[in-house]
């Protein structure tokens, strides 16, 4: 079979042109898939056997996994979380995780989240415990009795669960925590980190595994980097779930592979959150929210924030305060950007931003940048706006965020209760921003967080955890044999 440019394909009612790119590029046994813009991309053959190859592994294992016992799965946390704490074992996985680093620096990428520090060595292992010490999942049934008969209810395993990750070593020991509930994982993740997560899996995970007792295909890496083999992992039939960690374009096209081909998804889409302030009575409180949801670039990282107009005096110069503490440590000047028009509304109040900005770069531009997600190293960002009250400032953030964390600081309770009931945030506070995360706030390490900018999420939250991967099973027991329909 071959293909011309001129040929077309059929995508949700409209005829796409195969185009030069793909015709040249086809070969018989690829296959193509669309993205969210309807751009057609090509999956080669040799990519689509490497994943059907190991989502088989990954299917073997699954069966297997039902009857090990719960003692063999807590067995396996321990025994990896002791194989990341022996620096021996680690050495090979620290050599590889330093020449990544490396490569990433010359290709110009950011290190940041890729170095294998001595901290998150400590929260993998913090992770692994919980998982180890976190109860069987299953045993959460319920019974309906009927004369003569009963039903029950068990959460199972769902399957296998796919993910795509960005190039964080870390990101392995989350995915392992969906083995809790006795399901298995494939996972791609990003080139800068590949060599690191190919020798933890050898030294540390495998290991684990076999020494547990465990099928060994339980956790599966995608032995190829390429953005094709994600397309055909997001495609494959037997996913029972789709994970995408990162953000951007990226996960909203992996979403939609995922979605076209009838997978359930959790996806992170754009990130940054968002801080309502009005009038506050703990001024040094109030500065410290600001600079403790600014002390790294992280999902949950405040990036806008928003004044009301009756709390500008009053609290303009401790957020600048707040935002000014958060630089100190880095030895940076934060960075505020606003719009022309917010700093007229400044200037009526008889408001002069550098008179409180002192150690902060201010950057006025046409654009008031509401919808921008600030992606900063180590000189951290924010947009800042004023608005008339609480009302207005839901709406820009129900307009222009990623509706993905909102914290109202005020000291209003019908302003905070307001914003609760019309905005559309999955996660709403009264105080910092970075609470937001599976660990930190549930106690559970997560596997993904979901902002509602795709949507809202069907029968669970936006933080998912290992043991929130389960589908329901009902089983009968009759004790009247007389019982008809």
């Amino acid at each position: 079979m071959s293909l011309r440019a001129t040929d077309h394909v059929l995508v949700k009612g409209r005829l796409i042109q195969i185009g030069d790119e793909i015709a040249d590029l086809y070969s018989e046994g690829d296959r193509i898939v669309t993205s969210v813009e309807g751009k057609l991309l090509l999956i080669p053959k040799i990519e689509t056997e490497i994943v059907e190859r190991v989502m088989k592994q990954s299917q073997v294992a699954f069966s297997m996994l039902q009857a090990a016992s719960e003692d063999q799965i807590s067995r396996f946390f321990g025994l990896l979380a002791n194989r990341l704490a022996d620096d021996v074992i680690m050495a090979e996985v620290m050599t590889a995780n330093e020449n990544d680093v490396e490569l990433a620096r010359q290709r110009g990428r950011s290190t940041t989240r890729l170095v294998l520090t001595s901290k998150m060595r400590n929260d993998m292992i913090d992770s692994l415990g919980l998982w180890r010490d976190l109860l069987e999942t299953s045993d959460s049934s319920t019974i309906i009795e009927h004369s003569g008969w009963t039903v029950q209810s068990s959460n199972a395993a769902l399957g296998t669960v796919a993910f795509v990750f960005e190039g964080r070593p870390n990101v392995l020991a989350d995915a392992t925590g969906v083995l809790r509930g006795r399901n298995t994982c494939v996972f791609r993740i990003g080139s800068d980190a590949y060599n690191t997560a190919e020798a933890l899996m050898r030294v540390a995970v495998r290991p684990a595994l076999i020494e547990a007792g465990l099928p060994e295909h339980c956790v599966l890496l995608l032995p190829t980097i390429t953005h094709a083999s994600a397309w055909a992992l997001f495609s494959h039939t037997k996913v029972a779930l789709a994970v995408a960690r990162g953000s951007g374009d990226s996960v909203a096209l992996l979403g939609t592979i995922a979605q076209q081909h009838g997978i359930p998804v959790s996806l992170h889409g754009t990130g940054g959150a968002w801080a309502v302030v009005s009038q506050y009575d703990d001024l040094a409180g109030l500065a410290d929210i600001i600079a403790h949801s600014l002390d790294r670039k992280v999902c949950n990282t405040l990036n806008t924030i928003v004044i009301l107009e009756s709390a500008v005096h009053d609290v303009l110069t401790t957020v600048m305060s707040g935002i000014r503490k958060s630089g100190v440590k880095g030895g940076v000047r934060p960075i505020i950007h606003l719009s022309h028009q917010v700093e007229q509304q400044l200037i009526r109040q008889g408001i002069q931003l550098a008179e409180v900005s002192d150690e902060i770069a201010v950057v006025v531009s046409d654009d008031s940048n509401l919808a921008k997600e600030w992606e900063w190293e180590t000189t951290p960002e924010v947009t800042l706006v004023v608005t008339e009250n609480i009302a207005s400032a839901v709406e820009l953030f129900n307009t222009h965020s990623p509706q993905f964390v909102l914290s109202v600081l005020s000291v209003k309770p019908d302003e905070e209760e307001y914003a609760w009931n019309t905005s559309n945030s999955p996660f709403f506070g009264n105080g910092m921003t970075r609470w937001v995360d599976g660990q930190y706030a549930l106690n559970k390490p997560e596997l993904g967080l979901s902002n509602w900018q795709l949507g809202r999420s069907l029968g669970r939250g936006g933080i998912l955890s290992g043991d929130a991967v389960y589908t329901i099973r009902y089983r009968m027991s009759q004790i009247d044999s007389t019982v008809k329909r």
